[in-house]
């Protein structure tokens, strides 16, 4: 098999992974431990000064955790990949790499609603500002653009609202604009879209949600699609220029095409230390194993019920790109073609209070603040995710006072429809 490429659910099992050296372990073992042992102090020496690749302290890096990121490289068709403590942990590590105080980025208005305070709030205090931009317009991401721009921001499927965002046209402004394209492909996984083939640069996961799949561990995962050149200009000091603390290493030089996952550890993970424990890494390895298995069932559910709610008379309308009517459903073909995913949102007649009811009365669904599950999961984003918006911001983000959003699971699609019947009723 030594010329024959391997498909898809053979890398979600195999990709990184071999029989444990030492016990002859199969299946990759937790490795519970804070540091490693050096051969000699030479060997020590060449770790420390990025001359050779190893373990030296699992706040940087660890066996267990190498394997997921070997893994999740594979599957989304990046260089390498750098797995952390959760997905924001991974987009601050990702803007930490490419800004400066002053620098800007662009973003699409419709996003996660934690991702949406991060870049407004929190990214202000190291001087990161955001620029907003409605991914159904590409020209105003154009029209976003200044000397200042570092990089493009945008998910492939939007959560919470289920819009598939056109990554090749955007990736085509940010080439214009010498920036990368980042993608949040959290909610499509690599299974229903691969970004890099699309023309990102960096793809990012919270590995929280659909990678580990069962509501057990949290993670976050960046992904280096070896396709920016980072030495161009100087733009990007951080990989362009002498790095003091590595007797002058030059990174993009050093490290070619996986030089922005080296960068996001040696000099992010490193000094401001999202880790990912040994232990979460395992349990989204795991996960992963199944990952083709569920995303084909949860989507194949979510397209049942959003057909069911899109007849129900107190729905007023469905946003899910699987449907054929949906004005996304193009772009979900071009896409995501193998399906639209689990997650999508529709509005209630009665608004907020209904909104609010509804999620009082499910009795399958479980009501939290996480997609992604094997379970389905329930929740009214004005009241929760999306809370901190302001109402303006709320319905740009597509979390208005009527929108509920689901996570379809993958339990039986009957019962998952007979739970929202029974709870629509009592509304």
């Amino acid at each position: 098999m030594t010329d024959h490429v391997p498909g898809f659910s053979t890398l979600a099992i195999h990709a990184g992974a071999k029989p444990d050296p030492t016990t002859g372990a199969r299946v990759t073992p937790i490795y519970q431990t804070t540091s490693y042992v050096f051969e000699d102090v030479d060997h020590a020496a060449s770790l420390f000064g990025l001359q050779a690749f190893g373990n030296i302290y699992t706040r940087i890096n660890n066996p267990t955790q190498s394997v997921l990121e070997e893994r999740v490289a594979a599957l989304e068709g990046g260089t390498a990949a750098l797995a952390v403590a959760s997905g924001h942990a991974a987009q601050l590590l990702v803007f930490h790499t490419l800004l400066k105080p002053g620098d800007e980025f662009i973003a699409s208005t419709k996003l996660y609603g934690g991702s949406i305070n991060q870049f407004n709030n929190s990214f202000k205090n190291f001087g990161w500002n955001v620029v907003w931009a409605d991914p159904s317009d590409i020209g105003a991401f154009e029209r976003a653009v200044t000397p200042r721009t570092k990089a493009i921001f945008i998910e492939s499927i939007a959560n919470p609202g289920g819009l598939v965002t056109d990554i090749a046209g955007i990736a085509q402004v940010a080439r214009r604009a010498g920036v990368p394209l980042i993608v949040d492909n959290t909610l499509a996984s690599p299974y229903l879209c691969r970004p890099i083939e699309h023309g990102a640069d960096i793809v990012v996961h919270s590995a929280t949600k659909f990678l580990g799949g069962h509501g057990n561990s949290v993670g976050g995962v960046i992904v280096d699609g070896g396709t920016f050149d980072w030495s161009r200009e100087g733009r990007y000091p951080m990989l362009s220029a002498p790095r003091p603390e590595y007797n002058g290493v030059v990174l993009a030089d050093t490290f070619g095409n996986f030089a922005f996952a080296i960068a996001c550890r040696v000099l992010g993970l490193r000094d401001l230390g999202p880790a990912i424990s040994p232990f979460n890494a395992f349990l989204i390895l795991t996960g992963i194993e199944t990952l083709p298995l569920r995303m084909q069932r949860h989507s194949e559910n979510a397209l049942a019920v959003a057909r069911y709610l899109a007849g129900h008379d107190k729905v007023s309308w469905v946003s899910y790109a699987g449907l054929e009517t949906d004005a996304n459903h193009q772009l979900q073909q071009r896409y995501a073609p193998k399906g639209a995913g689990a997650v999508f949102t529709f509005g209630l007649k009665g608004g907020y209070d209904a909104g609010i009811g509804l999620v009082k009365h499910v009795e399958l669904f479980s009501h939290l603040a996480n997609v992604g599950d094997t379970r389905s999961l329930i929740i009214h984003p004005a009241s929760t995710t999306h809370r901190q918006l302001t109402d303006d911001q709320k319905t740009t983000a597509g979390a208005g006072p009527d929108v509920v959003r689901l996570s379809v699971g993958i339990e039986d699609v009957a019962d998952i429809i007979a739970d929202l019947e029974q709870a629509l009723a009592k509304i």
